[in-house]
């Protein structure tokens, strides 16, 4: 039996703003790895999410700083596509979003969101629709459990995303409490 073609992403409304970037900043960009560091909180969250949600995707939000995922903000995924293998970032989301990272001092870092029943990496949909300096967890959930948890972010050419290293550790900022908002 042939298997459907995996379909999902990130969708937002709006357009996509290059950013200006100095050519010496672009090529030392790409040099430096791209890691990104979890509590074990945000870890849970993610993951008990992505269980709750199944066996239609889940997205949130990351917030914190200088790499490390602190909070996480759960979206609700309202694609009018199918929840199944699609999710939407709606406008009021990513202000949700931003709104929750402003009243808790940190910066919205990135988006995570779950597969159901395929792996933890990007498709063309997810491609199609990333926003650059974002990172992107995606969790592998089969059979309503969490699996593989990966992050990526897009290349500054957006040809592609790049693996980058998901660290599983203590929460470096410890006045900020990791936990998932609804």
């Amino acid at each position: 039996m042939t298997e459907e073609p995996r379909a999902e992403g990130a969708q937002a409304e709006g357009s996509r703003a290059e950013e200006p970037r100095a050519e010496g900043a672009r090529a030392f960009q790409a040099s430096v790895p791209r890691a990104l560091t979890i509590t074990p909180a945000v870890d849970e969250a993610i993951r008990a999410h992505g269980q709750q949600t199944y066996p239609h995707e889940c997205c949130g939000a990351l917030l914190g700083r200088d790499g490390s995922v602190t909070d996480v903000v759960a979206l609700a995924n309202t694609t009018e596509e199918g929840p199944r293998r699609r999710f939407l970032v709606r406008p009021g989301d990513y202000r949700q979003a931003e709104q929750r990272a402003t009243e808790l001092g940190v910066e919205l870092l990135g988006f995570y969101h779950s597969h159901p029943d395929h792996p933890a990496r990007p498709s063309q949909y997810d491609l199609d629709h990333a926003w650059p300096t974002f990172a992107y967890i995606i969790v592998a959930v089969a059979e309503a459990t969490a699996m593989a948890m990966t992050v990526w972010f897009l290349k500054d050419d957006r040809s592609s995303f790049e693996e980058g290293t998901l660290h599983h550790g203590e929460n470096p900022h410890p006045d900020a409490a990791a936990a998932i908002h609804r």
